[in-house]
């Protein structure tokens, strides 16, 4: 068990990048308005310790350094409603993606889309509740899989369908594997937090408007049976970030159909850790220039 409850990393107003545990007001349970935290030094996945030093929180980034994490799994279709909104069957086993680590970013960084990306409509957001492993797993037992999670956060997993499904010769990587393309956090919570990852509220907001409910006790597959199957004659290691697959709602599902575009606004929160909070930003062709 880790010393922390809600880890963060941060920019500091002394211009430090440190990992803490966030200090919320009492009754807050948004990592995103931490102001505080507690630093923390050694190793966050070993030998740790949560100091008395306090520090003033400036700006909070990827709760993991690049280097602090190992790979990025995904899961595709893992609530009945979202796999009935792409008309396609309920999966018998998990199905697994991988997302690039430079697809990570920050909990208000903004979302880059590159001009390839623009060609097409397509781009869509889906919350996704995110496992983060904190101890080497292989052939775990699901009554002993929830021993080896760090925690818990939230993501977007950030989707262009046409380069998902039309132009990605039948893989989804390159349609979600953009740089900047996985933004979450803000924080992450540990089990002192979040006993039970199946009874949490899942949520979208596009400029405001609600576009994604549900909880995540409506998953096909949960977090102890993702982690079991993930890890038969697989090793997952210290830093191994899971996303476990997004809830109904998406723009690609509603008619008519919903993408996000240039300057939009997009906020995706889960019960108990928070929200992230990024903007749409359309970069231009530099290429044109040259």
């Amino acid at each position: 068990m880790p010393a922390f409850s809600r880890l963060i990393r941060f920019l500091a107003k002394n211009g430090k990048t440190y990992y803490g545990d966030a200090i919320l007001p009492e009754g807050v349970t948004d990592i995103a308005k931490t102001k505080k935290a507690r630093v923390i030094t050694g190793d966050i996945f070993g030998k740790h310790e949560v100091t008395d030093q306090i520090a003033d929180v400036r700006l909070l980034l990827a709760p993991l350094a690049l280097e602090d994490v190992k790979t990025v799994r995904c899961l595709g279709l893992n609530y009945a409603l979202h796999a009935k909104e792409a008309n396609l069957p309920l999966p018998k086993y998990p199905v697994l993606f991988f997302k690039p680590i430079t697809s990570l970013s920050g909990p208000a960084d903004s979302i880059p889309v590159h001009p390839i990306a623009q060609e097409e409509l397509g781009l869509d957001y889906e919350c996704e509740l995110i496992v983060v492993i904190g101890k080497e797993a292989r052939d775990v037992p699901e009554s002993e899989a929830l021993d080896y999670v760090l925690g818990y956060a939230i993501g977007n997993d950030v989707s262009h369908r046409d380069w998902q499904v039309t132009r990605g010769g039948g893989q989804w990587s390159l349609g979600k594997g953009f740089d900047g393309w996985a933004p979450y956090g803000p924080g992450i919570a540990t089990a002192n937090v979040i006993p039970d990852p199946q009874k949490l509220k899942i949520s979208t907001r596009l400029n405001g408007q609600t576009v994604q409910e549900s909880n995540t006790a409506d998953q096909i597959f949960n977090v102890r049976q993702t982690i079991a199957f993930l890890s038969r004659g697989h090793t997952l290691l210290p830093g191994d970030l899971i996303w476990t697959g997004t809830p109904s709602g998406v723009g690609m599902g509603r008619k008519p159909q919903l993408w996000m575009k240039d300057g939009d606004v997009v906020e995706v929160e889960l019960e108990g850790v928070g929200i992230v909070t990024n903007k749409v930003e359309f970069l231009k062709d530099e290429s044109a220039k040259l």
